[in-house]
């Protein structure tokens, strides 16, 4: 089948655009305010504040204007294309999806929702169609791995979604009601402030659609998610901080089993903090936080309940000497299944603890930047794991960094690897898998304009795959090799953003050695164009894949697809305005994974393809700052 790229009228403009947008930049400005979305702030590559430049990591900051202008139904549609991520979906609006970061799998990168892990201890993956956008004012995506830093599974990196706080002065109020396509609908509503120390953000969101057919000539297949978010703070004049996040997402989608079956699900986070100086250089912070993944499903022919929590003690020391800086400190994190249960069987274990102590070190002794750090984990599962990465970032000038990186991570067994209770179907001798990754890059930061340039290896041991009972084992080895380039620009009313991604996932062992890695595309595209003009804003997002196989044999090969997303807004009036999207506006066809019946008469299985929705339109009122 033909692999289907991208319309070429909305590339050539935009690239066209581009090096208009080089020249007009000012490569000598130096203007951190006009500029900061250029290299903004990051947390999550150093456990600290460092600059996109600075971090000595690729990452990628996606903004309150950026979520604000583009208006995304799911965080999958924001995150999808953008330079080293891919994302296979079961079909649009909360169904089934997974996330691929730098080629390893959807288990083997981290969700931190405001610095809580949150994810799926059966399966050990996030459930990325159930959150919300409109929860959160930025995204952080950091590649390359980062297990010295989080522990288990930043194999393939970490990215953390980061809620609003209210800013000074008198409380605002934003309110938003629209809908579209597939009968949705969609609200949300929402107040910050701050006041005598106290920062306040309160929110809560609706969505609900009719859907459509996951497969060809099936039935529409709904999805409603109900949102709300509670975040406090209080500075005390002793230069201490505590504070608090709720988080809770609660809905049901309904999907394809061989007829009509429904997920209810609950996504959970909470936690509590508190920070104080103990001297001028030394800031020690406490935080105990709970995560909950909760899905009962009810299928013609089983029905199930998991509910897994992760409950996390962790304590962080920050000692600034100089330019340098220390961070050290501990974490103690169970796992619960609580009242899981598949078919009315029970898994052997239904608890385990994790242990760990880290450390990093980031000195600066400017043209060169060091980051090093190491963490212990110890697990009651599978035992101990030592994991750590060494950075090396040099100035050539003004503008230019180079870097280099080497680092471990692991990914640890699931509940669902180790125990699942159906018999011969877990194996609990199993070990974690292991990688390590070299990565090399070089980045251009300018005033208007900048570029991010990367290449990089990761080789996993001991990857966790199935025999020919479908026992769990360690017997298989991959190696990821890939490219990425980033470009971004703001010039006068024009934001520019561009990523390119190359990747070659293989498998190194076993019957499928020099196979690609099933679902992943080796080569990607996103370009976003927005103009401001006056009241109006205009904009476009092309995203573009070219095949992948839904099989580790790379039997079943799946058509690559490109598509055009269009937004245009109207300030209307002073804290009013208009929205409106179109989605797959060449109402393209997209497949990203594939599912199959078993016929039971002749014993075999019938692939058929997971379809995602065609053309849509949207649009919402808004009123508040």
């Amino acid at each position: 089948m033909k692999t289907t790229f991208a319309p070429r009228g909305l590339a050539t403009f935009a690239l066209a655009a581009l090096p208009m947008a080089v020249q007009a930049a000012d490569p000598h400005s130096d203007s951190a305010a006009e500029f900061q979305s250029l290299n903004p702030m990051v947390v999550t590559a150093a456990l600290a504040p460092r600059t996109a430049d600075q971090s000595l990591a690729s990452v990628t900051v996606l903004d309150e204007a950026t979520l604000r202008r583009q208006d995304p139904t799911s965080v999958t549609d924001l995150l999808r294309g953008q330079p080293g991520v891919d994302v296979t979906t079961q079909g649009s609006f909360g169904k089934q999806s997974s996330l691929f970061l730098r080629g390893t799998g959807s288990n083997a990168n981290v969700l931190l929702i405001d610095g809580i892990r949150l994810r799926s201890a059966t399966t050990g993956a996030a459930a990325w169609e159930f959150l919300d956008p409109r929860m959160f004012e930025r995204a952080e995506i950091v590649r390359g791995p980062r297990g010295s830093l989080y522990g288990a599974d930043a194999v393939g990196g970490v990215i953390q979604l980061l809620t609003p706080e209210g800013e000074e002065g008198a409380p605002q109020p934003r309110v938003s009601v629209g809908g579209g396509s597939f009968n949705t609908q969609r609200y949300s509503a929402s107040l910050a402030g701050s006041s005598g120390g106290t920062r306040y953000y309160v929110t809560g969101s609706r969505f609900e659609t009719d859907g459509t057919p996951v497969r060809r000539d099936g039935d529409d297949k709904g999805y409603d998610n109900t949102n709300g978010l509670v975040r406090l703070s209080h500075a005390f004049g002793n230069d201490a901080e505590v504070g608090l996040l709720a988080l809770r997402a609660r809905g049901s989608t309904e999907f394809d089993a061989s007829g009509a079956a429904t997920d209810d699900f609950v996504q959970q986070v909470a936690g509590v903090y508190g920070e104080l100086a103990v001297t001028d250089s030394w800031r020690s912070r406490l935080t105990l936080s709970e995560a909950r993944d909760e899905r009962e499903t009810l299928a013609p022919t089983y029905t199930s309940l998991f509910e897994t929590r992760t409950r996390t003690a962790r304590w962080q020391n920050t000692l600034a000497l100089g330019l340098h800086e220390l961070v050290a400190g501990a974490e103690y994190a169970e796992d619960d299944l609580g009242d899981s249960q598949t078919s009315g069987l029970s898994f052997d274990e239904e608890r385990r603890y994790n242990r760990a102590v880290f450390a990093q070190g980031f000195l600066d002794f400017h043209p060169l930047t060091t980051q090093l750090s190491l963490r212990h984990d110890d697990n009651q599962a599978f035992g101990e794991e030592l994991t750590g990465s060494l950075a090396f970032g040099y100035a050539l000038d003004n503008h230019h960094m180079v870097r280099a990186s080497y680092g471990t991570a692991f990914r640890a067994p699931t509940f669902n690897e180790l125990y699942f209770p159906f018999v011969g179907s877990s194996n609990s001798d199993l070990n974690a898998e292991t990688s390590q990754t070299f990565e090399l890059g070089l980045r251009g930061q300018y005033g208007s304009w900048f570029w991010d340039l990367a290449a990089y290896q990761t080789k996993v041991d001991d990857l966790i795959s199935l025999d020919e009972t479908f026992r769990p084992v360690n017997v298989d080895e991959a190696r990821i090799r890939g490219a990425e380039l980033a470009l971004g620009a703001e010039v006068d009313d024009w934001t520019l953003a561009v990523a390119l991604t190359w990747l070659d996932p293989e498998s190194r062992s076993g019957d499928n050695a020099g196979k690609r890695l099933a679902r992943r595309a080796t080569q990607g595209v996103r370009l976003d164009v927005d103009r401001e003009l006056g009241d109006w804003s205009l904009g476009g997002s092309w995203v573009a894949q070219n095949h992948r196989y839904n099989d580790a044999a790379n039997g079943d090969r799946l058509p690559g697809y490109g598509t055009v997303n269009l937004r245009a807004g109207w300030d209307f009036a002073p804290m009013w305005s208009l929205r409106a999207t179109l989605e797959n506006a060449l109402d393209k066809e997209v497949v990203t994974a594939q599912g199959a019946d078993f016929d039971p008469v002749t014993f075999q299985a019938m692939p058929f393809d997971y379809i995602n929705a065609g053309r849509a339109a949207f649009v919402s009122l808004h009123f508040g700052g």
